[in-house]
């Protein structure tokens, strides 16, 4: 039944259910413009916001490097994110560390203070200073307007903008890195003492610096010189590249992950126009992983068409985490770590189109592995040249943490695949190392075709360190030391009257096959220790070698040829010698 009113409180109804509308309306339209909760990403991962006091933020970062500067081999994980904005901080990257600007662009997260990576040993040593990395923000260094990235194996660093100098080493202390990409410095880069680079589609004003292998693939003003003196190997473009996803957050405060577009014949950083292009993923279409999740049920996130983000941590796994789906992407942060605990393979890529594994470190575990890690079928002749297979900052490594053991590494059965920066290491130091504890016979076997590899960096393992058996691979920077601890040469002989196994070796039946700028080193513990060749191909002319070069460190054993019996032996001090190749045949 309808009441009637007085007409004066029937027009105050009226303007209260008008103001409680607009209200509504009003509430509602802030929701939806306000910005999206922070996700759960776990305790080991920090996000910063412009708003938090400097001196709390860098209280958190204090106590994150002190546990982190010499943890080797610890078992902490740690992610920082920046928002954007503008930030004074002081940033040291210690082990296991990760730093990731959240903008679109480097430039919309902005420190002005300090970002390093120092040496991990005495005497201004890195040649440990291992898994860290920055990617995706810009710093104004404050220190002599200098960058200091004094870092080796498995540093990343990535979508960077440095409006200064940056230099390579500590005070040109001993360093064995490195990997950059995507990225521009104002000023100039100083190698310095580094040992060997691989710069890939990066800009600067001007670089100094060389040593024994210094690669420049896609860079719009590489220094001048050429191999051998300096030692510089240029490719003026990078055939095909999709950079490392990332992590971002819009002006509306929605989380998402951008998958870049692939690219072609390139130079130079891919943000010149803005934001990286690309496509976007809701961070609601990943899984967040967190340490304690088994294999089983991430496998099963991701058969239901869920992406995967690993959070900061250690996984143990039972069963290999499963990878069916075209497009799926597994994205790590803070160097989270998968180990095998019961002798399977720790990640399996099946024959996809267009899926991408990043930002992971695979620790073999006790039980030995057959491989672990598999990309495509075993036979596969399927081809993804539209949308290739890419792999971004995985990592491997077997024993130093822990006695591991493995047959190989990695697998890479499917065609078109892309490697972008690896270091597959089989320990020479640390916990459960020696000839018979940590055991692995090679690093990488390629059986696909049409496999591109941008800083390959595979050492110790006790046989071939890459058997590359597919044809048209291509590798742009490859550095490999072979095993330390061989106790005798009967113990690592591949065939009668040849020393040890080849570090990179290209198998008879492959036709063609192309690398540029390769460096192999021996450190043998053990006397009359030596290596017949460095580098072992088939003779074609279709398979080419260019910038080759060996050295032997310490003082025992020899590596007698560069590639096949060409190049004269590297010989040990006192009388070191540095053969060099520069083209083969």
């Amino acid at each position: 039944m309808a009441l009637a009113l007085p007409g004066s409180r029937r027009s105050a109804l009226v303007l209260v259910a008008a103001l409680c509308a607009a209200a509504t309306i009003a509430f509602a339209q802030s929701k939806a413009a306000a910005p999206d909760a922070t996700p759960v990403l776990g305790p080991n991962v920090l996000v910063f916001s412009p708003s938090m006091p400097s001196a709390e933020m860098q209280q958190k970062i204090n106590a994150i490097y002190a546990a982190q500067e010499h943890s080797e081999f610890g078992t902490q994980r740690n992610a920082i994110l920046l928002l954007p904005g503008e930030y004074h901080l002081d940033i040291p990257v210690g082990f296991y560390t990760q730093i990731v600007g959240l903008g679109a662009t480097p430039d919309a997260v902005h420190v002005t203070g300090n970002v390093h990576a120092d040496a991990s040993l005495p005497r201004n040593n890195a040649t440990c200073t291992f898994w860290r990395g920055v990617e995706g923000f810009s710093i104004s260094p404050t220190v002599e307007n200098t960058m200091q990235w004094a870092v080796s194996q498995a540093v990343f660093f990535r979508r960077m903008h440095v409006l200064g100098d940056l230099v390579l080493h500590q005070k040109h202390g001993w360093a064995s890195g490195g990997w950059i990409s995507d990225s521009l410095i104002d000023g100039n880069v100083d190698s310095g003492s580094q040992q060997q680079w691989l710069s890939r589609n990066t800009e600067w004003k001007s670089w100094t610096g060389s040593n024994w292998n210094m690669v420049f693939v896609g860079i719009n003003h590489p220094p001048a010189g050429e191999w051998p003196q300096p030692p510089y190997t240029q490719v003026a473009t990078t055939p095909i590249v999709r950079e490392k996803p990332f992590l971002w957050v819009d002006a509306k405060g929605a989380w998402k992950v951008r998958v870049p577009e692939l690219r072609k014949d390139s130079t130079g950083i891919s943000w010149h126009a803005g934001s990286t292009p690309g496509k976007d993923i809701p961070l609601d279409r990943f899984y967040l992983a967190k340490p304690g999740d088994t294999a089983a049920a991430i496998s099963a996130q991701l058969a239901g068409g869920k992406n995967l983000l690993l959070t900061p941590g250690i996984y143990d796994l039972t069963e290999p985490i499963r990878i069916t789906r075209s497009n799926t992407l597994v994205l790590g942060l803070g160097f989270a770590t998968v180990k095998p605990v019961k002798g399977t393979a720790a990640i399996t890529v099946g024959d996809a189109d267009g899926v991408i594994v990043a930002g992971v470190l695979i620790d073999a575990g006790e039980t030995k592995s057959p491989v672990l890690m598999t990309v495509g079928s075993k036979g596969s002749k399927a081809g993804h040249a539209k949308d290739p297979i890419s792999l971004h900052d995985v990592f491997f490594r077997v024993g130093g943490a822990g006695v591991g053991k493995a047959d190989v590494d990695l697998r890479i059965n499917a065609s078109d695949t892309l490697i972008d920066h690896t270091w597959i290491w089989r320990a020479d130091h640390g916990k459960g190392v020696g000839w018979d504890q940590n055991l692995s016979n090679n690093g990488l076997v390629v059986d696909g075709d049409e496999v591109t590899a941008y800083g390959l960096f595979v050492e110790h393992h006790q046989q071939y360190q890459v058997l590359w058996n597919g044809n048209r691979g291509r590798t742009y920077f490859y550095q490999s030391e072979i095993p330390y601890d061989p106790p005798a040469q009967p113990a690592f002989t591949s065939a009668t009257g040849v020393n040890g196994w080849a570090s990179y070796k290209v198998a008879d039946s492959v036709t063609t096959h192309e690398a540029w700028g390769l460096g192999v080193y021996s450190v043998f513990r053990h006397p009359d220790v030596k290596l017949t060749r460095a580098i072992e191909v088939p003779v074609r002319p279709g398979v080419r070698f260019h910038h080759m070069m060996t050295i032997a460190l310490d003082d025992k054993g020899e590596i007698t040829h560069v590639i096949n019996d060409t190049g004269e032996a590297a010989t040990p001090a006192p009388h070191r010698t540095v053969p060099r190749v520069t083209e083969f045949p």
